[in-house]
């Protein structure tokens, strides 16, 4: 399947928006898809399905995938994650245009590494406010509801990408929403626990 400009360009949203998710799950569907035959990647995206980096993407979505669902481990793998996902989702949203339409690269290089960002920390924020509750069970129904939306989102863009630009419409809001409420939830947090730490001593 050859994908039309709409398509391409809701694949560079996809891929900046999910990277800030689950990095490692975007570079092995999107390979997988291309070496399967699924989808005709784009030059630029190629890579992706090339055997060797196949397995290790493989290996580290097995790795992120057990280290999401752990409470605690999961905020610290998003605080390393910050150094890694918000680039390589800037670079894998470029690549899908490749350097022969330089000015579609890097537009859809600002894009992916915005929507990474965004999807980054409304992650970050989310899981490190559920980690307060004792429970384990919010926090894997949380990395479950991330691990199903990457490929649905990729798969929207691929297939549907109106239907794509409409659910990327709606995380946005929503990310935004949960940022600013959790951030404001963490900081009162910090302000009691510094409060009831002075207190004690």
């Amino acid at each position: 399947m050859d994908l039309d400009t709409t398509q391409l360009f809701a694949l560079a949203a996809a891929l900046g928006w999910a990277s800030g998710l689950r990095l490692y799950a975007v570079v092995f569907l999107t390979g997988l898809a291309g070496a399967l035959g699924w989808v005709d990647l784009p030059a630029g995206l190629r890579v992706l399905q090339q055997p060797l980096l196949l397995g290790a993407s493989g290996l580290m979505l097995a790795v992120e995938f057990f280290a999401d669902k752990v409470p605690g481990l999961d905020s610290l793998w998003d605080m390393v994650q910050t150094f890694i996902r918000i680039p390589a989702g800037a670079l894998l949203a470029a690549a899908v245009f490749g350097g022969d339409q330089a000015s579609w690269a890097l537009v859809a290089g600002l894009m992916g590494g915005t929507l990474a960002a965004t999807s980054h920390v409304a992650k970050a924020t989310t899981r490190a406010a559920v980690n307060t509750s004792p429970e384990p069970f919010s926090n894997i129904g949380l990395s479950l509801l991330g691990d199903a939306a990457v490929p649905t989102m990729l798969w929207l863009s691929w297939e549907h990408p109106g239907w794509f630009f409409a659910g990327l419409a709606a995380a946005l809001l929503l990310a935004i929403v949960l940022t600013v409420l959790l951030a404001r939830f963490l900081r009162s947090l910090i302000r009691r626990l510094r409060g009831a730490a002075t207190q004690g001593v």
